[in-house]
């Protein structure tokens, strides 16, 4: 996707004589991402980045934005609600959005924001723009086409209609199909590499170590009238056991008190107390030894705790990033992975931070320490 709009902000500049204003909204992990293809694939775009702290932004703000010496301008999400009036002065020549299924909530506040920009032209790139209902897709095609996709309640109503009911899914498909044909260009792995090898995908069921056991029952008996469904329904309680007991699949390090200490040590008690711990420490032993290189995942920051006194105690050298990590040290850690001969063995991410558009090409094993609620994520 970032190819693709590169290549056609680059034609209408060099074919159509029309270099911009364009704005690129990414999400902040992304950004430099975005800097390195602009500059690698068409140099004469002349490519300009808004982030940083409010002295930062001012000065770039005064000094670059605003004389226009640039033809595209590419700055996060967060910058675009914070710096909201400034972009509101241009007439963007194309507006496109990254991730676009962060705006599939037309009363959020990002989205609220971006449809009161001037555009002529708009471009949403995503690879999920449908995750839990059929009105998320409304809100994209209203951002596209405000004029033609109008009201909610007649997209919603034709799609619940009888005539879908009574037909099935397949009826509801076709329709879909009809809508989406005169706006979605879908590219599929099999239309562009053809000899790209299918997913091998190896879901690996793990039993619970003692301590786990332990801490599980613990949990469960706290609010066992919840678990139970005695009494009246406490979904938010309900949903906080079901927090806790991810937590505890996870690793028991996760609750205050379950590691044993003062005086706190880093050794195989890491590993045999956490039932994924004890398959992750084969795993990444077979991996090491083969040449892999390797990418974990985990919802939980804390989680990432654990996992680097671990990689830490096996000697395994390793990168990290999550929400926390700042702008500059994430494409370092980037490029650091990713250099010929690095050293770098493991790339430790959170899902939510580290998901989304960045080039890790160089691992070739993914490891998914938890997955999300929705399998989308």
């Amino acid at each position: 996707k970032t190819l693709q709009t590169i290549s056609l902000l680059g034609y209408m500049k060099n074919y159509r004589n029309v270099p911009g204003p364009h704005l690129i909204i990414v999400p902040k992990s992304t950004l430099q991402n975005w800097m390195n293809e602009c500059k690698r694939w068409v140099p004469t775009l002349r490519a300009v980045c808004l982030i940083g702290d409010q002295e930062k932004r001012s000065t770039f703000i005064r000094d670059v934005m605003m004389p226009g010496e640039w033809d595209v301008c590419v700055t996060s999400y967060e910058m675009v609600i914070r710096e909201k009036s400034v972009f509101k002065k241009f007439h963007w020549r194309y507006l496109v959005i990254d991730e676009a299924h962060r705006i599939k909530n037309e009363q959020s506040k990002l989205s609220e924001i971006v449809r009161e920009f001037k555009s002529t032209n708009r471009l949403l790139l995503t690879g999920t723009p449908l995750q839990n209902n059929l009105h998320e897709l409304w809100a994209l095609l209203n951002f596209l086409l405000p004029d033609v996709f109008n009201s909610a309640d007649d997209f919603d109503s034709w799609f619940n209609s009888n005539t879908v009911t009574m037909h099935g899914d397949t009826k509801l498909v076709e329709r879909l199909h009809a809508v989406l044909r005169p706006f979605l260009l879908r590219r599929l792995k099999s239309d562009v590499e053809k000899k790209l090898l299918p997913k091998k995908e190896t879901k690996i069921y793990i039993g619970l170590s003692k301590m786990q056991r332990d801490w599980y029952t613990k949990i469960l008996m706290k609010d066992i009238d919840i678990v139970n469904g005695a009494g009246k329904t406490d979904k938010l309680r309900l949903l906080n056991i079901l927090m806790q007991l991810r937590k505890c699949a996870n690793h028991p390090y996760l609750f205050d008190g379950a590691e044993p200490g003062p005086p706190y040590t880093t050794d195989m008690h890491l590993v045999t107390n956490g039932g994924k711990m004890v398959i992750l420490d084969k795993l990444l032993q077979r991996l090491k030894v083969r040449g892999s290189r390797v990418l974990i995942f985990s919802q939980m920051t804390r989680m990432l705790d654990i996992l680097e006194d671990y990689c830490a105690w096996r000697g395994y050298d390793y990168c990290r990033l999550d929400g926390s990590t700042a702008h500059e040290d994430r494409q370092n850690s980037i490029d650091e992975f990713n250099r010929p001969g690095s050293e770098k063995f493991v790339f430790m991410l959170s899902t939510r931070a580290g998901g989304l558009g960045i080039n890790l090409a160089t691992a070739d094993s993914v490891i998914m320490y938890d997955s999300d609620w929705n399998p989308q994520v």
